[in-house]
């Protein structure tokens, strides 16, 4: 569904990606793994278009992603929630949702996508008419999942949705990741949370300094000696 292909990504003289290559097949929850600085944020940037690619190729089902206008890559169903959540805290929630629909012309649809954001954060609804800069930093990741999904997104990038968050407000997040996937959702994640992000992973990749330096089925990166050691604290 989305293909890297020997992506390098510089910052004037600093190569921060150096020729990665990854794959999302359809139905999969991936992850991409590793410390601060290694390159994840900038490696989802370049997907969505925010950052320009050096060389490399990103296709999302055989279309050029490095050739479509960010702003045109929504409409191709992908949508990204990035890291800090970025809601517009002056909006309503109801209204922070609806701008995530800004592209689309289905009404009766977008009326049920926003049921179905209720329906899987109920305390959403509870308060649709709060300006969102009021609520709490699990519920504001919510929203920024919420507006993501109001795009009617085929796949969905999260960005260290654990981030800031208390250790129940990670496992409530990590829950609906998995029930957003189980619903049919594609998912690359982006997580310092190795031990969350893996346990609910079909495949991931670890990246080292702007260089994926393993990769393998979930549960077997959380068994290996090497992750174990360098990334779960054991």
């Amino acid at each position: 569904m989305l293909k890297v292909s020997d992506l390098k990504v510089s910052y004037g003289a600093i190569q921060a990606i150096k020729g990665i290559s990854l794959e999302v097949n359809e139905g999969e929850i991936v992850s991409l793994i590793g410390a601060n600085g290694a390159g994840k944020t900038t490696t989802l940037h370049t997907i969505t278009g925010l950052t320009k690619a050096q060389s490399g190729s990103v296709e999302l089902e055989g279309r050029n992603l490095l050739a479509t206008e960010s702003h045109k890559i929504v409409s191709l169903g992908l949508a990204h929630v990035p890291e800090g959540r970025h809601i517009f805290s002056s909006l309503t929630v109801e209204e922070n949702l609806m701008m995530g629909a800004y592209i689309r012309k289905d009404k009766e649809r977008i009326q049920q996508d926003l049921s179905r954001v209720y329906t899987l954060f109920p305390r959403l609804q509870e308060r649709r008419e709060q300006a969102a800069g009021t609520l709490s930093g699990g519920e504001q990741q919510m929203l920024a999942i919420g507006r993501a999904m109001m795009s009617n997104p085929r796949i969905l990038l999260l960005d260290e949705p654990s981030m800031g968050l208390s250790p129940l407000l990670v496992k409530e997040i990590f829950h609906i990741i998995k029930e957003l996937n189980q619903q049919g959702m594609t998912i690359l994640l982006v997580e310092q949370n190795a031990r969350m992000a893996l346990s609910i992973s079909n495949r991931a990749y670890v990246l080292e300094t702007g260089k994926i330096v393993m990769e393998g089925e979930g549960q077997e990166l959380l068994q290996d000696d090497q992750v174990r050691k360098a990334y779960l604290g054991a």
